[in-house]
C-alpha cells in the first residue's frame, strides 16, 4: 500500500514532538537556587548569636528553643555527662534527609551552619519563598546538630568515655553511639550528611590550596563497590561541587573512601541511607572558619534543594571521581635550605613546621614543633621561605625580669629580638596565662625549648654574617628589619 508522504511526514514530526516531550519531563529540574541567591540567604539568616566555633552545649539550647514555633524539637537521649541530645524535625515530604554534626567535640563549623539554616527554613514572606516551599512539600528533614555534647564542653574530638564515635557504630558502648543509631533506624531516611571538621593541613593532592572542603560518598564494603545508595550520594555531591568551584575554585578535596568497619558514615551506607560526608578543612585568613560556615550553609542548601527536586540525577559517578582526592601535605611554615650545625659543619636542609591548637578554657593558644625535615618538596607551606645563605642560631633570655607581662610591647619585644634575646622572663601572672607578643614570656622556668629536629620546639634566630635577619618564635617567623602585622597566640611558661 502506497503512503501519502504528507501523512508520513506528519506521523514522523508527532513522533518527534512526543520523544522530546517525554525527554523533557523525565529530565530533572534544574538547580534554581544560584550563587547569588545562597549568598545573600546565608548574610540574611546568619545566626548573630554564634560568632566563633568554641561554643558549648548550654549556648545552643536557647538557640534551639527558638525554633520550637517551626520546627518539631525532640530529646533523643542524653550524653555520658547527661547533657541532652536533640533533634529537630521540619518539612512535609516523602523524601527523608537526616543530617548530623559534631560527632567530633571539636568540629564545630557545620553545626554553625545549621542553625544559620534554621533560620532560613523557617522564614517567610521573601525572596526565597519558593525555594522554601519545594523542600517543605517535598522534604522531611531531621537535624542533630551536636551529637557530642561531652566533648564540645572541652572541645576536643572524644566523648567523655574518651570513645571516638565515630568508630563506634557498631559496638555502640557510648549512649550517644546509640542515640544516632536509633535515631537512623526510626527515621530511615534515604540521605544521610554526616558533618565534620578534618585539619587544616589537608591540601588539594599535588597543589599547595587547602582542601577547604572535602567530601565523600562513604563505602560499604571493603571493595568499595559503588551501589545506587552510594551513586544517589556521588550524584548529589556532584551538584555541591559544582557551587564550590565557583565560589573557591580549586579548594574542593575527594576523601579516601577507604573502608572501616566501624564508622557511622560507612555503616549508614551500608543500611541503605546514601550518605555524604562533608569535611570542612581550613581557608587562607579565616582561623574561626566563619567563611567555610558559609560554604557549609550553601552547599547543604544546594544539595537538599538536589534532592528535593532529583536534579542530582543530571550528574554521573565518573564526574564525582573525577574531584581531586585531597592529601595531608600542609604545613604552617616551610623554611627551605636552612644550614644546621652539627659537629660544627653546617648542614642545608627544610625544616617542615606545624604549630598546634592547644585548648585552655574557652580560647586557645599554639605549641609549635619541627614536623619534618631533610628534603621537603613534596610540602608545600602556608608560608615559604627560601633560607637559603641563613644559619640556624639559638637565643637567649633577657637577664632582667619585668614585673608582668603588661609591661611589655611589641615594640619593645621586637628591639629584645634584634638584640639576640627570644624570651624575656616576669614576676607576677601565672603560668599559663595568655599573651600575643613577639616573644616567649617565662615566669616558671629560666630557660625554653628550642631546636630544629623532628618534634623539637621551634624558637631560634636565622642569621648571616653574624647578624641575626629572622627570628622563629613558637613556629612564627618573624623579619626583624620589616615585621609584617600577624597575630601571636602564646601562653606563658
Amino acid at each position: 500500500m502506497k503512503v501519502n508522504s504528507k501523512i508520513s511526514i506528519s506521523l514522523f514530526l508527532l513522533f518527534l514532538v512526543l520523544t522530546i516531550s517525554c525527554k523533557t519531563a523525565s529530565t530533572p529540574t534544574s538547580m534554581t537556587a544560584t550563587i547569588s541567591t545562597l549568598e545573600s540567604a546565608y548574610s540574611k539568616f546568619k545566626e548573630s548569636a554564634i560568632t566563633h566555633r568554641r561554643f558549648k552545649h548550654a549556648d545552643l539550647q536557647p538557640l534551639i528553643q527558638k525554633h520550637a514555633d517551626s520546627f518539631k524539637i525532640s530529646k533523643l537521649g542524653e550524653s555520658v555527662e547527661g547533657r541532652s541530645i536533640s533533634s529537630l524535625d521540619w518539612g512535609d515530604g516523602k523524601t527523608k534527609v537526616m543530617l548530623w554534626s559534631q560527632m567530633h567535640g571539636n568540629e564545630s563549623t557545620a553545626t554553625m551552619s545549621l542553625f544559620d539554616l534554621f533560620n532560613f527554613l523557617e522564614a517567610n514572606g521573601d525572596e526565597y519563598d519558593e525555594l522554601r516551599v519545594v523542600l517543605k512539600s517535598k522534604l522531611d528533614l531531621k537535624f542533630i546538630p551536636m551529637i557530642n555534647p561531652d566533648g564540645a564542653e572541652e572541645f576536643k574530638r572524644r566523648n567523655a568515655l574518651d570513645i571516638d564515635l565515630n568508630r563506634d557504630a557498631i559496638s555502640q558502648i557510648s549512649p550517644e553511639a546509640v542515640i544516632l543509631k536509633e535515631a537512623r533506624d526510626d527515621f530511615d531516611p534515604e540521605f544521610g550528611f554526616n558533618l565534620h571538621d578534618q585539619q587544616t593541613y589537608y591540601n588539594i593532592s599535588r597543589t599547595p590550596k587547602q582542601a577547604t572542603i572535602s567530601v565523600l560518598a562513604p563505602a560499604y564494603n571493603y571493595e568499595t563497590d559503588v551501589n545506587m545508595v552510594r551513586t544517589k550520594a556521588m550524584q548529589t555531591i556532584v551538584g555541591m561541587n559544582e557551587v564550590l568551584q565557583q565560589v573557591v575554585p580549586g579548594h574542593v578535596g575527594k576523601y579516601d573512601d577507604v573502608f572501616e568497619p566501624r564508622a557511622f558514615g560507612d555503616n549508614i551506607t551500608k543500611w541503605g541511607t546514601s550518605t555524604i560526608l562533608i569535611e570542612s578543612g581550613g581557608y587562607p585568613n579565616d582561623p574561626d572558619k566563619q567563611y567555610i560556615r558559609q560554604l557549609n550553609f550553601m552547599i547543604i542548601l544546594n544539595a537538599l534543594e538536589q534532592i528535593a527536586t532529583r536534579s542530582y540525577e543530571q550528574y554521573t559517578t565518573e564526574e564525582y571521581f573525577a574531584i581531586p582526592d585531597n592529601d595531608l601535605q600542609l604545613v604552617d611554615l616551610l623554611i627551605n635550605e636552612v644550614q644546621v650545625p652539627v659537629n660544627e659543619k653546617y648542614y642545608p636542609l627544610d625544616l617542615a613546621i606545624r604549630r598546634r591548637e592547644m585548648n585552655t578554657g574557652d580560647t586557645y593558644y599554639v605549641t609549635s614543633s619541627v614536623d619534618d625535615l631533610g628534603d621537603m618538596q613534596v610540602y608545600f607551606g602556608m608560608e615559604e621561605f627560601d633560607a637559603k645563605g641563613l644559619k640556624y642560631t639559638e637565643g637567649k633570655v633577657y637577664e632582667s625580669t619585668f614585673e608582668s607581662v603588661s609591661e611589655i610591647d611589641n615594640t619593645q619585644a621586637l628591639d629584645l629580638l634584634k638584640q639576640g634575646y627570644l624570651a624575656v622572663k616576669v614576676k607576677s601572672g601565672a603560668k599559663g596565662d595568655l599573651h600575643q607578643l613577639p616573644i616567649l614570656v617565662l615566669k616558671s622556668t629560666e630557660n625554653f625549648a628550642t631546636g630544629w629536629k623532628t618534634g623539637e620546639a621551634t624558637n631560634f634566630f636565622l642569621e648571616k654574617d653574624g647578624e641575626r635577619k629572622y627570628a622563629v618564635v613558637n613556629g612564627y617567623l618573624i623579619d626583624l628589619e620589616s615585621p609584617k602585622d600577624q597575630e601571636f597566640k602564646q601562653r606563658v611558661y
